[in-house]
């Protein structure tokens, strides 16, 4: 019998946390009989594999375990438990127990009813350390008025969706995008589902600077056009400006009120703009390279061994 719920897990050097979590889905499923869970395994160094292979021994669910060939970053992992899925309704949460299970209750609970085909969980506060909550802020307060105003103030960490949604976010074949910027602009009916965030109790976050980063650029080359529009403003102010000064440079070597032979010359160069170009050059060329990475129709994660558990 196919199940009627499914959880998808991505999972990266949380060996640590399995055991605990395991004990919450066993929890879980004594509420939500019909219950199936796909752990992602994303290349994890550690023996989160080996410690998942030892937890289902008595486990009361269905399980499919898929372990990717490498690390291919947790977005990925998602994707490929979505592809998998077996449920009518789809839950997304992290095995780092930062989100409550009972928040994935209550999109099993929404989505069932029919109102509503995609519930994102809403951060309305996190037990972490003064510093994180402020560069938090600061990145998702930058990503909503530059990016995507339609982004949760904390951003989005876990979300429930129908196996609809689910088809269509995994049919979108883009590189170096956001599963979550993606989840927002396929739309459907979409409701916020507030929760508190509490601290990690194990490991430390793969959510690194470098990651955020490289996150806040994949989303703006891929949901809005604000590089674009940025330097063509830059461009069009930049060159109002050079011809203003290079006609004051022209003009006062005319009068003979520049002595120094060659200025004239170097400051029209100069005035040429050379690092606005480079600039707008640098910009095109990350939309070049994203629309060069998509032509390749790479996949986005390599799955090595799909195993599954059935109770």
């Amino acid at each position: 019998m196919a199940p009627r719920y499914s959880i998808v897990i991505p999972v990266y050097k949380n060996e640590e946390t399995i055991p605990s979590l395991f004990a919450r889905l066993r929890d879980l499923s004594t509420r939500w009989r019909d219950l199936e869970v796909v752990l992602v395994v994303d290349g994890s160094p550690d023996r989160s594999a080996d410690v998942i292979r030892a937890e289902l021994t008595d486990a009361p669910f269905s399980v499919q375990l898929v372990e990717h060939s490498r690390n291919f970053g947790s977005f990925e992992a998602i994707r490929s438990g979505l592809a998998v899925v077996r449920g009518d309704y789809v839950g997304v949460m992290a095995a780092d127990l930062q989100e409550p299970t009972s928040l994935v209750e209550e999109f099993f609970t929404i989505l069932e009813a029919g109102d509503w085909d995609v519930a994102v969980g809403t951060r309305q506060s996190r037990d972490d350390p003064g510093s994180s909550k402020l560069l938090s802020g600061t990145y998702w307060s930058l990503y909503r008025r530059l990016i995507q105003p339609e982004m949760p103030k904390g951003g989005i960490d876990i979300f429930g969706c129908t196996r609809e949604v689910a088809a269509r976010l995994v049919a979108l074949e883009e590189s170096h995008s956001s599963l979550v910027g993606l989840l927002l602009w396929v739309g459907y009916r979409r409701v916020e589902v507030p929760y508190a965030r509490v601290a990690r109790e194990h490991g430390k976050s793969g959510w690194s600077l470098r990651r955020k980063i490289g996150y806040f650029l994949d989303s703006s080359f891929s949901f809005t056009n604000a590089p674009i529009t940025v330097i063509t403003l830059v461009g069009i102010l930049g060159t109002v400006t050079t011809i203003v000064i290079a006609l004051t440079v022209f003009i006062s070597w005319a009068l003979g009120r520049i002595p120094v032979e060659g200025f004239t010359a170097l400051m029209l160069v100069n005035l040429g703009g050379t690092g606005a170009i480079l600039i707008a050059l640098g910009v095109i060329g990350s939309y070049v390279r994203r629309g060069f990475d998509n032509s390749k129709r790479r996949p986005h994660a390599i799955v090595a061994r799909r195993t599954e558990f059935e109770r």
